[in-house]
């Protein structure tokens, strides 16, 4: 009979910092290596699945053996298509992004939306993962609009949409004298 290979004690692995990998993200969600464009929608899946962000902010790309930073215009996804069941406050909403994940609207990955300082136009993102969010495209946006209802939280008219049993507010309405 054999004996059993001897377990070896885990030792730490170290992770080697490359710095900047030269990856740049833009705000419509393209990838460009060096300033040239990645093409490949599979090397751009690739890339996303090992996408972190730290703390600080940034955003890294991390293997087991190695990591190094990018950089990101906005945020390194958007939100292109929209599934819905059920209706009402029994809706769940999902969206895919650009890199084909999937993320429903739940009480971990919220909606918010954020007012752009110079148009004053809504900007909408979800939660994907771990600190990374996707923008909504506006064709996306405007099919989540068209979903919502009028609500009255804490005394205030807001208009939204319901999913995974929690309300999202899109906005706030003015009172209606």
């Amino acid at each position: 009979m054999l004996n059993a290979p001897e377990k070896r004690p885990d030792r730490p692995r170290r992770t080697t910092d490359c710095g900047d990998l030269g990856i740049h993200i833009d705000r419509n969600g393209r990838w460009f290596y060096h300033g040239s464009p990645i093409n490949r929608k599979e090397m751009v899946c690739l890339f996303a699945s090992v996408l972190s962000r730290g703390d600080d902010g940034r955003y890294w790309l991390e293997t087991p053996e190695e990591r190094g930073t990018i950089t990101v215009d906005d945020v390194p996804f958007l939100a292109v298509e929209l599934f819905t069941c059920h209706c009402g406050r029994d809706r769940v909403i999902s969206l895919r992004t650009n890199v084909d994940e999937l993320v429903t609207v739940d009480q971990d990955h919220p909606i918010r939306v954020v007012e752009c300082a110079e148009t004053g136009e809504p900007l909408p993102y979800v939660s994907v993962r771990d600190g990374i969010e996707a923008r909504l495209t506006r064709a996306v946006y405007y099919e989540l609009v068209a979903l919502g209802f009028e609500e009255i939280l804490n005394g205030e008219h807001v208009y939204g949409l319901w999913s995974s049993g929690t309300f999202f507010s899109l906005g706030r309405l003015d009172d209606q004298d």
